[in-house]
């Protein structure tokens, strides 16, 4: 393939301007990989792309950045980098360099160098692969350790010795299994014995970047590959000790309980088949958290977890604060965990518009993202169960949206707000206020009034005497025991 039949115009643009300053310049990196990789190259992403300059690349990002009139800039002085917007483009210019690192931090110490040792600093064969760019050899690809073969081989390798890799730079240890994950390559055997003899270096790891690593493998089109690959190589204890409790099977008295760490794995999977949204595939992680922690054995009824969406949802609080977790995310993923058991509950009981009702209002505007995992938790080794528990649940499904469509009740709040209560029932605002308004919320949940205006309305009118009155007995109450 000639590669640069498929550079955006800019490349050669940038070459140019290369060539008036004098500087050699080469387009490196993942652009390349998924070129050399891409059956279709029209669709390989051109929008982000990194390039190695034989120079000062912080000086050249400025001359692309007045050249170009790009709105942007971000300059790593320390590393001789710098990143320029140019409209949709990202582009990072680094200087051609060595690294080296001290033990307790990966954080590189640098100094110029050549194209070879620039790529030699790369962490994977896969990723040390550079075009040229200047009209003496453009379109010229350098590949002095091999990553095109590697990538026809479908493996993971580094340039160098891996232990030193792994060594210098740990979060290396993640991008190799997020890279093994999204290309569905392997990881050749010396890097893969390296990683488990570093992994205790991801310990200097930020919580930040192990995050990111963990949401990228998240997003893959099979992310269980990836912690299988971490469980395997002895990297979980590292980075997500949850996972490593829910791993192994007990037998006791004929019960016997599946595999938690590998359910999992098969319900994110499940998610992922139907949704991109890697939140919903972090909460299908996380669903079963708590099983380890809650595990007992009944005589009567083999093991059980009870208790396990409560208490996996308060330990959220912990892991997303060491995960560093934006609120959003946090709530999002405690939400799903607390109400995951409940549409399989109303599966096996007579289900009734309250029931259904109070789990549309529960879930609010994440009810959609509910469903999906709870019907990718349906897993089972024996068919006829999962075709009984999907047949149970697409009945509960079916209730769900006759109940929306029923009373429309996505975005439900009582009819009668706030202020008319405190007009009619005369009281100022505070938490009376509040209870009356509850009270109205339960009864049309409850289906004993229409969800609509006038009924909430009448119902505040019958409803109002026994709360104002239940306020004055604890009023004069709290005055008497004074």
């Amino acid at each position: 393939m000639n590669l640069a039949e498929h550079f955006p115009p800019l490349l050669k643009e940038l070459g140019d301007l290369a060539d008036r300053e004098g500087i050699s310049l080469y387009v490196v990196g993942g652009f390349i990989r998924d070129l050399l990789l891409a059956e279709d190259p029209a669709q390989v992403n051109r929008t982000d792309l990194d390039f190695t300059v034989e120079g000062d690349a912080i000086q050249f990002a400025r001359l692309v950045k007045r050249e170009f009139k790009a709105r942007g800039m971000v300059v790593y002085r320390r590393f001789g980098t710098a990143m320029v917007q140019l409209e949709e483009y990202k582009l990072e210019f680094v200087t051609a360099r060595e690294e080296w690192y001290v033990e307790h931090s990966r954080k590189p110490r640098v100094k110029k160098a050549d194209l070879k040792s620039d790529l030699s600093r790369r962490d994977f064969t896969i990723n040390a692969i550079a075009v040229g760019l200047n009209a003496a050899n453009w379109g010229k690809v350098y590949d002095p350790f091999n990553g095109r073969e590697d990538l026809q081989r479908r493996i993971i390798r580094t340039p160098l010795d891996p232990e030193m890799t792994f060594y210098d730079d740990p979060l290396r240890i993640l991008r190799a299994i997020r890279f093994a994950t999204r290309l569905r390559f392997k990881i050749e055997e010396r890097t893969k014995e390296a990683i488990r003899k570093m992994a205790p270096r991801l310990e200097i790891v930020s919580n930040e970047r192990i995050t990111d690593e963990i949401f990228k493998i998240l997003a893959a089109r099979k992310p269980s590959i990836g912690f299988k690959l971490m469980d395997e190589l002895g990297v979980l204890p590292y980075v997500f000790p949850e996972l490593v409790e829910m791993k192994g099977v007990e037998q006791r008295q004929g019960f016997h309980h599946k595999d938690v760490f590998l359910h999992t794995l098969k319900v994110v999977d499940n998610v992922a088949e139907v949704s991109d949204k890697v939140e919903l595939r972090f909460a299908a992680l996380m669903h079963d958290v708590a099983k380890p922690r809650t595990k007992r054995f009944d005589e009567k009824a083999g093991w059980t977890f009870h208790g396990h969406d409560e208490i996996g949802a308060r330990m959220m609080e912990g892991i997303a604060k060491r995960m560093r977790l934006p609120n959003d995310v946090k709530n999002y993923v405690q939400k799903l965990i607390r109400l995951h058991l409940r549409p399989i509950f109303l599966a096996t009981e007579e289900v009734t518009d309250s029931a259904i009702r109070r789990l549309i209002v529960q879930a609010g505007d994440d009810l959609d993202d509910l469903l999906v995992l709870c019907r990718a938790d349906i897993t089972s080794g024996n068919p006829k169960r999962v075709e009984q528990h999907l047949k149970n649940f697409d009945f509960v499904m079916q209730r769900v949206h006759e109940v929306i469509e029923k009373d429309k009740l996505r975005a439900f709040q009582s009819p009668v707000r706030g202020d008319k209560i405190m007009e009619v029932c005369g009281i100022p605002p505070g938490p009376l206020v509040g209870k009356i308004k509850k009270a109205i919320e339960e009864a049309i949940l409850d289906g004993r009034i229409p969800n609509d205006y006038d009924a909430a309305f009448q119902y505040l009118l019958e409803i109002k005497d026994q709360f104002l009155q239940e306020a004055d007995t604890e009023k004069s109450a709290g005055r008497k025991e004074k």
